[in-house]
């Protein structure tokens, strides 16, 4: 398992940048994502500046709504300025709860066993308790070598992305969590959703222009996620990239196939 490390919040932001640059058909949800980025990298140092939270009992328990609560009419404002017409339209909605509601719909997100089923508003509890469970999943723990399940072993969330890594003549692969970013290893021939092993049910794509990123399917279960093969691109950042193939999210919903857990953005 990769140990545990503080996320580079700069590195996701000027990944966003370049690939906004380098992809224009992309460019309008990476510069918003970078906006979020650099709203979350702020919000990374005020958890990291508080005192450090109970070592035991729920992940989720011990992240802070009164962290959140304090910084929603920021992030909101951030959203009605910049963001897409859908979340634009949410902020404006969620800025006319009272404060009793939006402390009740960040409560819901963290009670919720599936960030799916979580109510409305998931977007902008992701993005409040994201670098907390990102800053609470980097406190050193129990080791957990050799953990191979299918959810996060910190705490317990599905997979954003898979990320394959250099290692001796080839690639090793881990999945990404999508709550704390913690990464694990996970075998390569394997659905991560239901536990296929035959190759030719795990059928993988890609698309000309995006060689790093690649859609990996299981034709049991219908589920995908996407990878980034760092030994394609070594400058690559998962989060970032994955959200800039969203085209091949396109691709893979139109054949039929469901991602595992959505990206931030939407996709």
């Amino acid at each position: 398992m990769m140990p545990a490390k503080k996320p580079d919040w700069d590195k996701r932001i000027e990944r966003a940048f370049d690939l906004a640059v380098r992809h224009p058909a992309a460019a309008e949800v990476l510069n918003f994502y970078r906006g979020i980025l650099e709203f979350q990298k702020d919000l990374y140092k005020r958890a990291a500046a508080q005192s450090a939270p109970a070592p035991d009992g729920p992940f989720r328990e011990r992240l802070d709504v009164g962290i959140a609560m304090q910084v929603l009419p920021e992030l909101l404002s951030l959203v009605r300025t910049n963001g897409p017409s859908k979340l634009a339209q949410e902020a404006a909605d969620l800025s006319l709860e009272s404060s009793g509601s939006c402390h009740q719909a960040l409560n819901d997100f963290l009670e919720a066993q599936d960030a799916d089923d979580a109510g409305l508003y998931v977007f902008f509890a992701r993005v409040l308790f994201q670098p907390q469970a990102e800053h609470l999943a980097a406190i050193p723990a129990a080791s957990l070598e050799g953990f191979a399940g299918m959810v996060c072993p910190v705490c317990g969330a599905k997979p954003q992305v898979a990320v394959l890594r250099p290692e001796g003549d080839g690639g090793k692969r881990f999945l990404v969590c999508s709550f704390c970013t913690t990464e694990w290893e996970f075998r390569r021939v394997l659905c991560p959703v239901c536990g296929e092993e035959d190759h030719t049910k795990l059928p993988r794509y890609s698309a000309e222009g995006i060689s790093a990123v690649r859609v990996e399917a299981c034709e049991t279960c219908h589920s995908y996620l996407k990878s980034v093969d760092l030994t394609v691109d070594g400058h690559a950042v998962p989060l970032v990239d994955e959200v800039a193939a969203a085209s091949l999210d396109v691709w893979a919903m139109e054949y039929g196939f469901h991602k595992i857990r959505r990206n931030l953005m939407g996709f």
